[in-house]
């Protein structure tokens, strides 16, 4: 599994609408791409949920680096000629776990990153981040959790989908940006394999 996320931070008078309407025109364009195993299209607004920053930010799973690199070849192209071209950062899978909301529709992320402490054991570090990933993916109202990890920044990532928020479903304050889903493009999710990737 390979993670990747690009973000696209906008103007603060933005229209987000604008964002929406771009994702519920084109999202279904990746609903069967190859090699993918699930993108959630990612977006937060200026003041919601504690944001600072008008935010498009897909973050997605790839099964095969065959799939993300024709993606990066010819499918991010659109966006490119629409906002730009976009830092693209890559992560190595650690873990992943369906939740225990697996059949629901997500309607928010929460993405946290930290840095990996200096002197750390590395192994110790990686498996108490696939527990962690399993933890989260047993809260009530997780639609699933991953993590990876950058070894370029030797930075993990945790992303977890939710049906609400989940300090509403009793899970504990969200430690992380915090994203509405507008769309799920996920054609090899049941192939994305759970638990850790090591």
């Amino acid at each position: 599994m390979h993670a990747m996320q690009y973000e696209l931070t906008l103007p603060a008078d933005y229209d987000m609408d604008v964002v929406r309407g771009r994702v519920a025109r084109l999202g279904h364009l990746l609903d069967d791409w190859e090699g993918l195993g699930l993108k959630a299209y990612l977006v937060r607004a200026r003041g919601v949920h504690g944001s600072p920053v008008n935010q498009y930010a897909p973050f997605y799973l790839w099964n095969t680096v065959e799939g993300m690199n024709s993606f990066l070849a010819g499918g991010l192209q659109g966006l490119v000629d629409d906002f730009g071209r976009p830092a693209v950062r890559q992560w190595t899978g650690v873990a992943f776990e369906e939740g225990t909301a697996t059949g629901s529709p997500a309607a928010l992320a929460v993405r946290h990153r930290q840095p990996v402490p200096d002197g750390v054991e590395l192994a110790a570090f990686m498996d108490d981040a696939a527990r962690k990933t399993a933890r989260l993916a047993g809260l009530d109202g997780a639609v699933l959790a991953a993590a990876a990890l950058d070894t370029h920044r030797w930075e993990l990532v945790h992303l977890s989908l939710w049906t609400r928020h989940p300090a509403a479903a009793g899970a504990p304050r969200p430690d992380g940006d915090i994203f509405q889903v507008l769309h799920l493009s996920a054609p090899g999710r049941k192939t994305l394999r759970p638990g850790r990737h090591w």
